[in-house]
């Protein structure tokens, strides 16, 4: 009953977390794009207000006309909207999925033994410091660096090593795939901390001044309009994170702090040619293609790197050139479960009592009797058959279980796997 309430709990939270971050990028997203699309005001009656920009656009049918008052409005309306609640939801719903997903079954999702034998409460304790470090780091180079003359360049230059040294220490201090989420986890909390910490309290401290009609400190908008823009370099970045753990090519590479890296920076690349690409079109800036172009390269570099090594060309034949006939107990077992064999690949049947061995040593603790993650079980020769696909998938082809190698299935019993299935996944 554990197992399923927990399987609930996964979905309804990782629901929320994904509509609230939604919500919360599109905002971002949209912000960036009219920053970057302002014009000066046309109207002189808007130049007397202290209009600093505005924009027209047409969307649903209707014409809007947004402007800016680059420090304040004439007057403050009775309603002003705030935009922060989409921040604040989108980290509460990940914290806590990170933490039902990750924290709760810290010695099977976080740790792996071949890279830090630790205690779970001592991983834990690591990964919540990962948030928490990387914050305040960040948080020094902005204050140190951010406001000097050429400080974007060299924050922008120091927060990028310190990504890359978080990198490097999370894919090896935890599994592969929760390193991954956890730099995206840790970007993400910088983020939300940058809305909580400086944006809103800037922008009340403003609200503050104009209220009691005293001059308004400019450093406010300038300070929040930094770490806005920090946001937005931070986001393809810290969604490749969420996305990598539903591909364990990624995060299991034997590098897979370089592929996060790599990958990382070509998200970054790639949402600074989408952010100068609305000042070219006004003709502030040169076409930010080589942006673009440098991200797609970076990706193309990886996909080269990571390619497995090419199979032989005559796979499964046998040296005289003919191939082995599929036995026909495999083929009526293929036909009756909804599997596919492919006739050249399957060489000699592999039945259940071969294979059970194997499937009890490495998989019944997750999927036998006492616990059935994902609502799966294996510990029958039904059950087996009915999830024979899974199986094969999941241990052959995408290596991802048993999670984090946790039983420490071997290559060969991984090769008997993939023999029994492309037999006809016996369970006879």
């Amino acid at each position: 009953m554990e197992t399923y309430l927990l399987e609930w709990a996964n979905l309804l939270l990782r629901w929320a977390h994904v509509v609230t971050a939604v919500a919360w990028i599109g905002a971002s997203f949209y912000f960036v794009f009219l920053d970057s699309s302002l014009t000066p005001p046309q109207d002189e009656d808007l130049k007397r207000q202290g209009v600093s920009g505005e924009l027209w656009a047409v969307h649903g049918g209707g014409f809007y006309h947004p402007v800016k008052f680059a420090v304040r409005p004439p007057e403050l309306p009775a309603h002003l909207h705030w935009f922060y609640w989409e921040s604040y939801s989108t980290w509460l719903t990940g914290f806590a999925l990170f933490t039902i997903s990750y924290l709760w079954n810290a010695d099977s999702y976080l740790i792996d033994k071949s890279r830090m034998d630790w205690s779970p409460a001592a991983a834990v304790a690591a990964a919540l410091a990962f948030l928490v470090v990387f914050w305040l780091a960040y948080d020094a180079i902005c204050r140190v660096w951010g406001q000097r003359p050429g400080g974007d360049r060299i924050v922008g230059a120091l927060v990028a090593l310190l990504v890359c040294a978080a990198a490097w220490l999370a894919c090896h201090w935890f599994a592969g795939r929760a390193a991954f989420l956890l730099l995206g986890a840790m970007l993400a909390t910088s983020m939300s901390a940058n809305v909580f910490f400086w944006i809103i309290p800037g922008q009340r401290k403003v609200i503050e001044s104009i209220r009691a009609d005293q001059p308004v400190d400019p450093v406010h908008g300038m300070r929040g309009k930094q770490r806005s823009v920090h946001n937005t370099y931070f986001t393809l970045p810290v969604l490749f994170a969420m996305l990598s753990t539903h591909y364990s090519f990624t995060y299991s590479h034997p590098q897979n702090w370089l592929v996060l890296i790599g990958m990382m920076a070509a998200g970054a690349a790639i949402r600074q040619f989408f952010v100068l690409r609305h000042g070219y079109k006004l003709g502030r800036n040169r076409h930010p293609w080589r942006y673009a172009a440098a991200g797609v390269l970076l990706i193309s570099l990886l996909i080269a790197a990571m390619a497995p090594p090419r199979a032989a060309d005559n796979m499964g034949a046998n040296t005289s050139g003919a191939t082995d006939a599929v036995p026909e107990p495999a083929a009526r077992a293929a036909s009756g479960s909804g599997l596919t064999v492919d006739a050249t690949k399957a060489t000699a049947a592999i039945g259940y009592a071969q294979i059970q061995p194997v499937i009890a040593n490495r998989c019944y603790g997750c999927h036998g009797q006492a616990m059935q993650m994902k609502n799966i079980r294996l510990d029958s020769a039904t059950l087996l058959a009915q999830n024979a696909q899974a199986v094969y998938q999941q241990s052959v082809v995408l290596r991802a279980m048993p999670m984090n190698n946790a039983t420490q299935i071997t290559e060969e019993e991984r090769a008997l796997i993939k023999k029994w299935f492309e037999g006809g996944a016996l369970v006879q």
